[in-house]
């Protein structure tokens, strides 16, 4: 029987590339949303800013906006204040999320922390993005910037996505270049949409 509101997760670790294939995604025509820019949307509007502000003294500038710097150091070191902002924002953006895959037949969301956060369960399937530990750390010093070393340490400190099973999940081993991930990309959209009978 065909189904009518299919949504598909997208996660993997940071340098995996699931943004590279969110973006083959949307070519094919497929709507995919952002959990990482519904959170920005969300830092920006002022009825959750009130509600941060109620959890969090001195996050709010006198012009009403977040001082995220602020944000920032008080959850940074204290895993209580960091589980507070997470029970306000994991329920807005998933919210958000949902909305909008409402009126959608099949779509897709890029969610950097899915399993960490146990967001696998409102999805109907994941497309995991997995690769090279070395070729992670290479992309992540080339887009943003930053230290070998610091990249290495953050990543230790990550889910690790090597020691899971995946076998039920539709999984794209990141291993070339992109035309290999764009055709991993579009195989694994047709077993979804054979599966879900979704044109």
């Amino acid at each position: 029987m065909t189904q009518n509101n299919i949504r598909i997760a997208i996660t993997g670790g940071m340098g995996s590339g699931k943004s590279a294939v969110a973006e083959i995604l949307v070519k094919e025509g497929y709507p995919v949303f952002s959990c990482d820019k519904i959170y920005t949307k969300l830092l920006n509007d002022s009825n959750f800013l009130g509600k941060l502000s109620t959890q969090f003294d001195g996050i709010i500038t006198p012009d009403g906006a977040l001082d995220r710097a602020k944000l920032s150091e008080t959850v940074f070191n204290d895993k209580s204040a960091l589980s507070k902002l997470n029970a306000l924002t994991h329920p807005a953006i998933m919210e958000e999320v949902l909305k909008k895959s409402k009126k959608e037949k099949l779509s897709f969301t890029e969610v950097p922390l899915l399993f960490e956060n146990g967001f696998e369960r409102y999805f109907d399937s994941v497309i995991v993005v997995l690769r090279d530990e070395n070729e992670r750390i290479n992309a992540i010093v080339e887009r943003d910037g930053i230290e070998r070393e610091k990249v290495i340490l953050r990543l230790k400190s990550q889910f690790n996505y090597d020691k899971c099973n995946f076998a039920k999940y539709y999984v794209i081993h990141n291993c070339s270049n992109f035309a290999d991930l764009e055709q991993k990309t579009i195989e694994i959209l047709k077993k979804i949409t054979v599966r879900y009978k979704v044109n």
